[in-house]
């Protein structure tokens, strides 16, 4: 959630953390600020709202260039977005400025513990505890990195801290526990940040750091220890996208412009999956292939968008492996008591590689003896390096809070695992997986396709946008886009939407069906057993009942065009990689309803790009 940036070195500093902060709004927020060190004082600004308030309010009260600066925008979770509870927080003794992101479980208890010994607090914040508590360690004479290890040996949670001291100018230190911060190395220049984002324009030389690990830097050196002060190591890398990819090349949104770079975000990810002997290989395996063989249920924890990509993967694998498959939300698998044995495979599907409920649900899984596999966007997070495996999907940033290229390559990378465990357990022949695979490596055409074609769905949207709900219908894997899409317009839109699998139709929510309530229907390819049958039933009886029918069937299908208020085409492909084609008009539509509405597309109220706390 909360976007963090500290930066020791030549430049101004002050204007190097503002841009940080601007290049990590689509994180979400609520409250910006920033913190300098001027002579023998703490300069602090910061004010709730946007990042343009704290600019004005820099505008307002200047402060003289400095070569150390923290940023910070915060998502309230202690104490309501205002100026008092936005970070940075400062010690009573004036000594330090402290940003945080994540939640103390703990701070409460500390907090009454310093309040009795006298210590006056300024906000309601969880974070305000760790400031003080590093203001009384400096003041009674432990250095600043010491003084970080013994306070974060006090909290319980996830957190990552970066402070800054009035006696030390030119020194950052930072503290990771359940929650991302990435070191940024330049030439006589550091950076520290929860995104790369934040100091891509600078350097593309980065460090992860692990878990309870503190780094201690200045403009020339990097420091890592564990809490207990022991030296340790991070993980150094280059980031392979520059600054260019996360800005909007023209486009009114980033939503948009990730829209369109599907095409290729999934090629990319499919991008060199073979071994020179043929066989398909994953990013990271460290699990043997007699386990795999031996697996006898595969579970998978995902939440939200990744959740539905989770559903799509469940078709694939247990037809291809004839294995079974569990699809789970993570914030509830846990808390039910699974059944987990050391043959049970765990996929975790994150964006991030930080989602917190994901990343508790897979930790509970390793203590039950499963053995993981990540499918992530985010090169060297947390639930990667926490997992026996991982496939990376090769998305590149994705700036945008609702998802889109994120989605797609998680069905990419979701599809080939599939194929790799088919290969692992023998239930396919090499010749079926590598025509899969073909079919696969030919899908980035056929998106693109999609993409050209998108003009009836913006018109639609200028019909559409004054309707106040929506209800959107498949089957087999078309129910869960049928859930994707729906979620789409609920985040950027405001507009009551529910994906149903079509069967259900009957069931219920058929009573939702009038004149006003629009219905996106996702039809199976001709030939899949009866389903696509059904699904054309199914649009007879919602029209007939006076709603407007939209429907999405592939080239060629006659049997669906009578019953279409509105047709969209798509690309011919096989029934299980449908998804691939049949999400993108989807996505598209809810932007440009969300648009047209005069709504954040990038920036939808109450959401985050990522869920870093449960």
């Amino acid at each position: 959630m909360c976007g963090i940036i500290g930066y020791v070195g030549p430049r101004v500093a002050l204007d190097v953390a503002v841009a940080g902060l601007k290049r990590m709004e689509y994180r979400g927020y609520d409250s910006a600020g920033v913190a300098v060190i001027v002579g023998d004082h703490i300069e602090l600004r910061k004010k709730a709202g946007k990042i343009a308030n704290l600019e004005a309010e820099l505008a307002a009260r200047p402060i003289a260039p400095t070569q150390i600066a923290i940023g910070h925008t915060r998502w309230a979770t202690h104490g309501g977005p205002t100026d008092e509870n936005a970070h940075p927080h400062i010690s009573a003794n004036g000594r330090v400025a402290l940003i945080h992101n994540g939640i103390i479980e703990n701070f409460a208890t500390l907090r009454q513990q310093l309040e009795a010994a006298g210590v006056p607090f300024q906000s309601k914040t969880d974070t305000e505890v760790a400031a003080q508590l590093l203001g009384r360690e400096v003041e009674a004479g432990a250095d600043l990195a010491d003084a970080m290890r013994t306070v974060c040996r006090l909290l319980d949670g996830a957190f990552t801290l970066v402070a800054l001291d009035v006696t030390q100018p030119g020194r950052l230190v930072a503290a990771r526990r359940n929650s991302p911060l990435v070191v940024g190395v330049g030439e006589g220049e550091n950076f520290v940040a929860s995104d790369v984002a934040a100091f891509i324009e600078f350097t593309r030389s980065a460090i992860e750091l692990g878990q309870d690990q503190v780094v201690d830097l200045d403009r020339d050196q990097v420091t890592i220890t564990d809490f207990a002060g022991r030296p340790a190591q991070g993980k150094p890398y280059e980031v392979t996208w520059d600054l260019s990819a996360a800005e909007k090349s023209g486009y009114d949104w980033f939503m948009r412009k990730e829209i369109f770079e599907q095409p290729r975000a999934v090629a990319d990810t499919l991008l060199g999956r073979f071994t020179d002997a043929g066989a398909l290989k994953l990013d990271e395996l460290h699990i043997s292939e007699g386990h795999l063989r031996a697996v006898d249920k595969i579970i998978i924890v995902a939440c939200g968008t990744a959740y539905y990509a989770g559903l799509v993967a469940k078709y694939a694998i247990e037809h291809w492996t004839r294995v079974a498959c569990e699809v789970e939300i993570a914030s509830e698998f846990r808390y039910r008591d699974p059944i987990i044995t050391g043959r049970t495979l765990v996929v975790t599907i994150s964006q991030s590689g930080e989602t917190a409920d994901t990343l508790m649900a897979i930790r509970h899984a390793r203590e039950q003896g499963a053995r993981i596999v990540a499918i992530c966007n985010t090169n060297g997070s947390t639930i990667p390096r926490e997992s026996d495996a991982v496939i990376y999907t090769h998305a590149g940033p994705e700036i945008g809070v609702a998802s889109t290229k994120g989605f797609i390559t998680q069905l990419a990378a979701c599809y080939l695992l599939g194929l790799y465990l088919a290969q692992i357990r023998g239930t396919m022949f090499g010749d079926e997986i590598a025509g899969v695979m073909r079919e696969l490596a030919a899908t980035p055409p056929l998106i693109q396709k999609v993409l050209d074609t998108l003009e009836p769905m913006r018109d639609l949207a200028k019909r559409l946008a004054g309707k106040e709900s929506f209800l959107f219908l498949g089957r087999h894997v078309g129910y869960p886009i049928a859930m994707e899409g729906a979620l789409k317009l609920k985040e950027i839109a405001y507009v009551h939407a529910e994906g149903f699998a079509a069967g259900e139709l009957k069931h219920g929510p058929i009573a939702l069906v009038d004149k006003d309530v629009p219905v996106f229907i996702i039809v199976p390819p001709m030939g899949r057993d009866r389903l696509h049958d059904k699904v054309v039933s199914n649009i007879e009886e919602v029209r007939a009942r006076g709603a407007h029918t939209i429907v999405l069937a592939e080239e060629g299908d006659l049997d669906v065009a009578p019953h279409a208020d509105t047709l969209f085409r798509l690309p011919r492909v096989s029934t299980i990689l449908q998804p691939l084609v049949s999400i993108v008009p989807l996505q598209f539509f809810a932007c440009e309803l969300a648009t047209l509405l005069g709504y954040d597309v990038d920036q939808p109220r109450n959401l985050a790009k990522s869920v870093t706390v449960e």
